[in-house]
């Protein structure tokens, strides 16, 4: 179950290295433009830091708990709760869910920045403007 939380995790991280910084239609941002948005950059921080300190609590409680087994530590092993590291598991599992979250505001404040960058346009009209084919007057 721990190893299976470690690689999604760093599955996690690498797509959200990937949607970051990978160029999308041909068209490459660079660096210094995408970052120039202060929420981006404080998102991404905030998101590489809450993955590492994830990652280091569910390698620290699956190491923990393989060793204790394999060194057999508690000579009943059908004993309920064999360690105490349930808490931290379960702490580093919240935080791998916060920082897959983190990740994909980090991929949406991305695409923000790409299209401010390359004035790409929105092809919905302008805000505020509505045309008298999309009103319905009888639910008015």
């Amino acid at each position: 179950m721990g190893s299976l939380s470690i690689v999604a995790l760093v599955v996690v991280a690498i797509v959200g290295h990937v949607a970051i910084f990978f160029p999308y239609s041909g068209k490459s941002v660079p660096r210094g433009a995408l970052f120039q948005s202060t929420s981006l950059t404080v998102f991404f921080v905030v998101a590489e830091l809450v993955s590492g300190l994830a990652i280091a609590m569910l390698l620290w409680a699956t190491v923990t708990e393989g060793l204790h087994r394999t060194n057999t530590i508690h000579h009943d092993m059908n004993y309920q709760c064999p360690t105490a590291k349930t808490g931290l598991f379960g702490g580093a599992a919240f935080l791998a869910l916060d920082a897959a979250l983190f990740w994909l505001v980090c991929q949406m404040l991305a695409l923000n920045a790409r299209a401010d960058y390359l004035d790409e346009d929105d092809n919905k009209g302008e805000y505020g403007q509505v045309y008298a084919a999309e009103v319905d007057a009888s639910k008015v």
